[in-house]
Formats: C-alpha cells, structure tokens, sequence
C-alpha cells in the first residue's frame, strides 16, 4: 500500500475556509505531505468541571480513531466530548473514511494524517499535545511517536488504546473478518457501501514498522497502554509484548472486562486517561 515509507512530518496546509461554531469549535480540511486532504475537527476545552481543578489550555488531545470509524461517528464523539473536560481536542477522520479523501491503508500512510493534525494542533497555539488512538489509530500514534521522536513534531505523551503488537494477527473470529473486509475485493465492496470506508487494493510495500518495533523508540516521551482483558480483537499478549518491548517508560492498564476500542472505553476509563495525560504532558 505504500508508495515510500511514511516518515517524519513537519508541515501541513489547511484550506482558508475554516466552519467555526458558537462554542468555538472549527472544522476544516487539513492537506497531508502526501497530499490527502483530511476532514478535521477542533473541540475547545469544556467549560464545565468538577470544580477540583479547570481544564487545561496549554494541553491539547490529537485523537486518532479505529479503522471504520471517522469524525461524525458517536463513539468517536463521544470519547471527544470526554477528554473535552481536560483539555481541547482535535480529532480527524483517516484518510478514506468519513469526508477525508484518498483510500485508508490500513494504518501505513495515516502516520501522515495524524502528522498533520498534530502540526495543526500546535498551529492552534497548544504547546503540549498528546496523542490518544485506538485501534488502528493506537497503532499509528505509536508510529508517529516512533518516527519523530526527537523532534518538533512529536508528542508530549502517547496514549494507545486497544492497539495490535504485531501485523497480519488473524487468531480471533474479528481479526479473520477484518482481513477478508481489506484483501477480497468483495470485502472493500462492504466496506465502502457498509462501512464508508474506501480501502486501498495494494500489499503494504514497504512493510511498515510494527507497534512492537515501535516503542522501544518513544522513550523518554511517557506512554500509556490500554488494553481490555476482554477484547476481542486481540488478546492481552498483545499489549504485554508492548508494555515488555517499551520497558520503563511505558504504563500498562489491563482493564477487566473491557472489550476493544472506543465503544468498550467507558466515561471512567476515558476520564483517568484524561488525568493521565494532564499530569504527564510536561
């Protein structure tokens, strides 16, 4: 699926025309180094807290969501309005879902799209952004943290929820359905018309870094890893090989009873993630 390795990423454009609420939350297109155009959102912080402490301004979420999901799904708005009480949130739909252009990969070039609502994020004037994925997009925000450690367009902490460890996992029922949906093209059929997802017909090549190769480069940058014991998709084996891979600097919570995702992350969950990030993020 790749046409050149998806690396570091320092820029991006955003079309002038920019949608801007009452409440202050915009949504525009971002345009990637590739050249995707990225249908994103920004939501500020909420006005309304426990009273123990406000919202921070300096700190903004970059949410990255599953495969299939996009901007306008609930589950991913829903974890938007949660994080809102700790910090402003930009949350985008990968490319070929949603109103984003160009054909999903499958967690290869959307390294790109979230380099590009990172590079807004700071535009936005937030000098602390951490990076929240799931699924799918757990697996990118490890990439991207991998990829550009070091530099101006990294994280200030890295936040993977329900993420593989390794690439072409097919021992679970969902797993086996999730490869017919990517490499039958009857599968991209039903993915395109039942899912509104456009995937991309083309192997990965170059193969990209795996989650688990991943981690062992995003320290010193805090990590947290968040898997449920439940999930379906993949088993725990998954996130102890990263938590084991990462070492230190990472954080491990197996959640009982947790299934996989954005619709298993509860309000409890999603709030002790919220201060997580808070406390970490510099």
């Amino acid at each position: 699926m790749s046409i050149g390795p998806a690396g570091r990423v320092a820029r991006s454009a955003v079309r002038p025309a920019c949608e801007t609420s009452r409440n202050g939350s915009m949504r525009t297109f971002l345009r990637t180094d590739d050249g995707v155009s990225i249908d994103s959102v920004y939501d500020p912080a909420s006005v309304v807290y426990d009273g123990s402490r406000p919202p921070s301004r300096d700190l903004v979420f970059v949410l990255a969501h599953g495969f299939t999901g996009d901007v306008d799904r609930p589950h991913v708005r829903r974890v938007v309005a949660a994080l809102t009480d700790y910090a402003p949130v930009v949350s985008f739909s990968f490319r070929g879902h949603g109103r984003s252009a160009g054909r999903t990969t499958v967690g290869d070039r959307e390294v790109l799209d979230l380099a590009a609502a990172v590079a807004w994020a700071r535009a936005l004037g937030h000098p602390r952004v951490v990076t929240v994925g799931f699924s799918m997009g757990g697996s990118v925000v490890l990439r991207h943290a991998a990829l550009n450690a070091g530099t101006d367009a990294a994280a200030d902490a890295v936040v993977s929820v329900s993420s593989p460890a390794r690439w072409y996992y097919r021992g679970t029922a969902p797993m086996r359905r999730l490869h017919w949906l990517v490499t039958r093209p009857e599968g991209r059929l039903v993915g395109r018309y039942g899912f509104r997802t456009r995937i991309h017909h083309r192997d990965w090549d170059p193969v990209p870094l795996s989650p688990v190769e991943a981690v062992p480069r995003i320290a010193p940058t805090p990590l947290l890893i968040v898997h449920g014991d439940s999930d379906g998709y993949f088993p725990v084996d998954h996130p102890r090989m990263l938590a084991d891979a990462a070492g230190e600097a990472a954080e491990l919570w197996l959640e009982p009873g947790m299934g996989h995702a954005e619709h298993a992350a509860d309000d409890p969950l999603l709030a002790r993630i919220g201060v997580w990030a808070v406390s970490r993020a510099g």
